[in-house]
């Protein structure tokens, strides 16, 4: 049986074909008021790592068109309190990609700030860039959150992600799967410890591409795992990751 919380949990609007994605000039219905509809955008910003300049934009964008500025969870800038006829303007003015463009799909990559703090164990910014880079917007069964962090304090709640990538005392990486929070909160499961940074991007890549074929439609990470059980899940995609390691070795 399908998650009900996976069903999409806003009205998506798009200007060109009134599809269920985020385009280019799309943004979410957030209210309606007397009549009046006011929306809601959100660019994509990579792990949460913004440019001055690119700061500037998108707050001289909001202030041009009235909108609300918001921090999300998400280490994202929602720009709320939008008009409709005004959508197209916004997206063309800020020249960035909406932070999601399906509702089935990787839809963030949270990365902490390890290479500027203390308690940092490795400098995992870069890996969670390229993570961000390579898999940000994969479509998969159900809509999915990783984490990239530098330590086991998880600043960027990577245990309740669907993935999270996290370094140990050691210096070594350990990858959890299958974390959730909201209206069903789950735990999430470790999966493999002991990985160097390259056999962790490794892990991620298959983890996704293991969940990708073979979940159903809906079926969150963390619901899959538990129909299957850990146990398969783990030894099913170690396998998966031996026959890409010998392939790249080939």
């Amino acid at each position: 049986m399908l998650q009900k919380n996976c069903l999409k949990r806003y009205i998506i609007y798009s200007k060109e074909k009134g599809e269920d994605i985020v385009g280019n000039f799309g943004g979410n219905l957030q209210k309606i008021k007397n009549g009046k509809k006011t929306y809601g955008i959100t660019p994509h910003i990579p792990g949460g790592f913004v440019t001055p300049n690119t700061l500037i934009k998108i707050a001289e964008v909001a202030k041009k068109y009235k909108g609300v500025l918001k921090i999300t969870s998400g280490q994202r800038i929602l720009i709320t309190n939008l008009k409709e006829e005004d959508l197209a303007s916004v997206w063309n003015e800020l020249e960035m990609e909406p932070a999601v463009k399906t509702q089935n799909s990787v839809k963030n990559v949270e990365i902490c700030p390890a290479n500027f703090c203390k308690r940092s164990k490795y400098p995992t910014i870069g890996l969670g860039m390229k993570i961000s880079n390579d898999f940000h917007g994969m479509e998969l069964p159900c809509r999915t959150k990783i984490a990239v962090v530098g330590c086991r304090n998880a600043c960027t709640s990577a245990y309740s992600k669907d993935i999270g990538v996290i370094v140990d005392m050691d210096g070594k990486f350990f990858i959890t799967v299958g974390g959730s929070a909201g209206f069903n909160p789950r735990n999430a499961d470790i999966l493999i410890k002991n990985l160097s940074e390259n056999e962790a991007y490794l892990l991620v890549k298959t983890v996704l591409e293991y969940y990708n074929e073979n979940a159903q439609m809906g079926e969150k990470l963390g619901h899959f795992i538990d129909r299957i059980t850990i146990d398969k899940f783990r030894s099913n995609v170690i396998k998966e990751k031996k026959l890409k390691e010998e392939k790249n070795d080939n």
